[in-house]
């Protein structure tokens, strides 16, 4: 069965194997530091009320058996612990049935946060991390003979990462296709990073040839992927200089990250050589390996169905799973791309009225924009999901769900929730009343920019909560959302 076998990839296969473990590292310690503020007992969207209205079969996850914050606190550190070992490569010196259950351990442990965090856990890159991590389970061990049809799985994944995200584009947003899009998306992102105002302030020509760049690498390159070296490798690079242009641009959590650790699954020794000049070990053919890769092949070429015409269909979706596993799915980003930026800005006043005479203060979040003074920040691929929900409500995201559960919080002075904030100007007694109001965002000119110091310009547009305390309105919602009693 030597056509089973790629000893040439064992280079990318360690890759593959310690960058994953990476990944897996920063999620896990984003749900430990933030899952039990969002999603905990007490949490914005508790997770026992969810796994009391959902079946196991339909969210497969270890906290269906039993759910605490302690627990979940626990797993989150178990997984940051095993992901730290797989980084430093241990795992690849074990016997392979122990590898194996390493990654199956830091694959299952990662699906029970998914499967339970509901809209705080609904984006691509989490099924992405779960796809990639089921087949990591069956990569081997250092002196195991890399499984080319799971390389080739790895690639086919890529392929769809890719693939999928130049379709939805070209179906999607009109300004894809007159290469526009790029006037507007640096500064409409949903969390701009410290260079998305240079990026921005590039000259139109340049905006159109990023376009036109994502087109080629998305829609041409990803079928070089299955052809022979050294096209493959080749393909690799583009992604991963493109998703390197992505990730200098923005804050995509480990989205553009994980991207570009599954291009490695393209690389040969011959390329890779180039760079990591280090001497392959001996490697062996496990016959029972073997046959469990071949089946899990067969697994995922039968899951792969709903994907592929996903794919062809004219009404492509974006981000899905077809299975409570997530083991095949589908992806895509920015179908549509928003012409002007809109922001929530959360405050708070101690003043008895809570008129529109009171003194206001904001809250500050960490990576969202607030003041328009202050630099957008580096925060990927640390993945601030709070944040990255406040860029949904302008866009008509509901909001009553967690979003009003979270200005009951402030009314409280919720310590766990005002740790995922950056600023709380309200530290020493709780505020009266909260509101949220909309703003217009744009970036400033590099000529404000001069003068003013700002990065940002915004303009008032309107309220978005009136108002609330927690003896009127919020007492009454907290009450009915059981987050206060």
């Amino acid at each position: 069965m030597d056509w089973l076998h790629a000893p040439d990839y064992w280079l990318a296969r360690l890759i593959l194997q310690r960058a994953l473990g990476a990944v897996y590292l920063i999620a896990f310690v984003v749900a430990a530091r933030q899952f039990v503020p969002l999603l905990g007992e007490h949490g914005l969207l508790p997770v026992p009320r969810f796994i009391a209205a959902v079946p196991f079969r339909s969210a497969p996850s270890l906290f269906h058996l039993r759910y605490s914050d302690q627990l979940a606190q626990i797993v989150a550190w178990i997984g940051i612990a095993l992901a730290a070992i797989a980084v430093g490569g241990l795992p690849e010196t074990w016997p392979l049935p122990l590898t194996m259950l390493l990654w199956l351990t830091l694959w299952a442990l990662y699906l029970s946060f998914v499967n339970v965090g509901q809209t705080f856990y609904g984006f691509g890159w989490e099924t992405l991390l779960l796809e990639a991590g089921f087949l990591a389970i069956f990569l081997g061990n250092a002196t195991t003979a890399p499984p080319l049809p799971l390389l080739i799985l790895f690639r086919w994944l890529l392929f769809r990462v890719e693939f999928g995200a130049g379709l939805i584009k070209l179906r999607g947003d009109s300004c894809w296709r007159d290469l526009t899009c790029l006037y507007y998306h640096h500064e409409t992102q949903p969390m701009p990073n410290p260079l998305s105002w240079y990026f921005h302030h590039l000259p139109k020509l340049l905006h159109r040839g990023e376009a036109l760049g994502n087109h080629v690498a998305q829609l041409v390159v990803p079928f070089l992927l299955f052809t022979p070296q050294p096209l493959a490798s080749l393909a690799g690079l583009v992604v991963i200089v493109t998703q390197s242009w992505l990730m200098l641009s923005g804050n995509f959590s480990w989205l553009n990250a994980i991207t570009i650790v599954l291009a490695f699954s393209a690389f040969d020794g011959a390329a890779l050589g180039r760079v990591l000049p280090i001497a392959a070990p001996p490697l062996e053919a496990i016959s029972w390996y073997d046959a469990l890769v071949v089946a899990v092949t067969l697994v995922v070429v039968a899951l792969s169905y709903w994907p592929a015409r996903n794919l062809l269909s004219r009404h492509q979706l974006m981000n899905s799973s077809f299975d409570p596993l997530h083991l095949v799915n589908t992806y895509g980003a920015f179908g549509s791309v928003t012409r002007e930026r809109y922001e929530v800005i959360v405050e708070g006043t101690d003043d008895g009225a809570g008129g529109p005479d009171a003194r206001w203060q904001e809250y500050e979040f960490i990576g969202k924009p607030g003041d328009p003074l202050r630099r957008p920040p580096q925060v990927a691929p640390y993945h601030l999901r709070l944040d990255w929900l406040m860029w949904f409500l302008p866009l008509g995201m509901p909001s009553y769900e967690w979003f009003v559960p979270f200005l009951v919080k402030l009314l409280v002075n919720d310590a766990a929730t005002l740790r995922l904030l950056r600023r709380n100007p309200f530290a020493d007694r709780p505020p009266r009343f909260v509101r949220a109001t909309l703003y217009r965002y744009r970036f400033s000119t590099p000529r404000e920019r001069r003068e003013t110091r700002a990065w940002w310009v915004r303009y008032r547009v309107g309220e978005y909560v009136p108002p609330v305390s927690l003896r009127a309105e919020g007492e009454r919602l907290g009450e009915r959302l059981g987050v206060v009693g």
